[in-house]
């Protein structure tokens, strides 16, 4: 009898002891698995963090070749308009004579006049602000620019005996000064945007 109970006592002990190191497995599994599911997300989180800042690093490059590409169009469109009616200006004032309107020739700059309202719309959208409202003063003082040479020229050709044009001169002098200043501001600009992509963290 006494053997039956070692016996039996033997088995049970057994049985708990498997069924203990069973339990104790599983615990340890679960702590690896969650340990495991842990660093899973810490890894895929890391990942989401780098994949974001690349794109923010490629956002900041991309808005800046479109800035850059939006301000020489701009400038360049403005170029084409100011160096036509400059030379219709001078052209008239060297005459200083009864001269017909060449309505022709001021159709042409009127027509780059509005490819330089054009490009300085796409300007006035890539911005930032103070570029914006620079872009539309250089606009402005275009259009009054063009329209002091129109008047000129319709002196011109009405008596053959305009001003000397001190105010269409001085307009000019001031597009020029304004031009500058958007240059400023530009270059400034842009510059912000490339120090806004350095200042971003490097994808680890």
């Amino acid at each position: 009898m006494t053997a039956i109970v070692v016996s039996v006592v033997g088995v049970l002990g057994t049985i708990m002891g498997a069924a203990l190191a069973a339990f104790v497995a599983a615990r340890t599994e679960q702590r690896t698995a969650a340990a495991l599911e842990r660093q899973y997300i810490r890894q895929e989180e890391s990942q989401n963090r780098v994949q974001l800042t690349e794109l923010r690093v490629e956002h900041q490059r991309w808005r800046r070749e479109r800035r850059q590409a939006a301000y020489v169009a701009f400038l360049e469109a403005l170029g084409a308009v100011d160096r036509d009616n400059q030379s219709l200006f001078r052209e008239l004032q060297v005459g200083r004579s009864s001269v017909p309107l060449d309505e022709a020739r001021i159709a042409a700059i009127r027509v780059k006049f509005k490819d330089a309202e054009t490009a300085g719309i796409v300007v006035i959208l890539e911005g930032p602000e103070t570029i914006a409202t620079a872009a539309q003063g250089l606009v402005d003082q275009m259009s009054s620019l063009v329209l002091d040479v129109r008047a000129y020229a319709e002196a011109a050709a009405a008596d053959g005996t305009p001003d000397d044009g001190g105010a269409v001169h001085e307009a000019g002098m001031e597009l020029i000064a304004q031009r500058r200043v958007f240059l400023d501001m530009a270059r400034d600009a842009l510059d912000e945007v490339a120090n806004q992509v350095q200042s971003l963290p490097a994808a680890r």
